[in-house]
């Protein structure tokens, strides 16, 4: 029966092996039995970034005039565009026949609902649920550009914006 390798003798450090040798077989055992700790260590260092985040942005039952949202009866349509308004540019007074929802990717947004009088202004991650059937304006204020995600739900075929004339 042999007894088990320990020691020197484990690391590759027999008798009758040329001081070379020895070398290698010493450095190749240290290297093998380092290199689980290292990435053990590499591990620890970063952790795994989750594989989703949700940030919720607003969660509501009412548009930004207090009013219930309702959503088309029949055929309903999602349209989702983007809208760019230049520094000092104002679209002119309008309404919504149908809900339409506004998300500030960039700039300030001023919107005056001309029905009630109030006016409320939005940076970049705004969330705005529009009023449906008031009329009102939206104007790009400060000096860059207003750009928005803006998705509309309508009856399908059916516009969403109608111009006060």
């Amino acid at each position: 029966m042999t007894a088990p390798r320990t020691g020197a003798r484990a690391a590759g450090l027999e008798e009758g092996k040329t001081g070379a040798m020895k070398y290698i077989r010493l450095i190749g055992s240290v290297a093998v039995l380092a290199w689980p700790l290292h990435a053990a260590e590499a591990d620890d260092a970063a952790p795994p970034a989750p594989p989703v985040v949700v940030t919720p942005l607003l969660t509501t039952s009412v548009t930004a005039s207090g009013q219930p949202i309702v959503l088309p009866r029949k055929d309903a349509q999602l349209v989702a565009s983007i809208y760019d308004i230049a520094p000092g540019a104002a679209l002119p007074e309008h309404e919504h026949p149908y809900p339409r929802y506004a998300y500030v990717l960039a700039g300030t947004l001023r919107v005056t609902n001309t029905d009630t009088g109030r006016s409320d202004t939005y940076g970049p991650g705004a969330f705005v649920p529009e009023a449906v059937g008031q009329w009102h304006r939206g104007a790009s204020v400060g000096g860059e550009p207003v750009r928005l995600l803006v998705i509309d739900l309508v009856e399908k075929g059916r516009g969403n914006v109608v111009v006060r004339k």
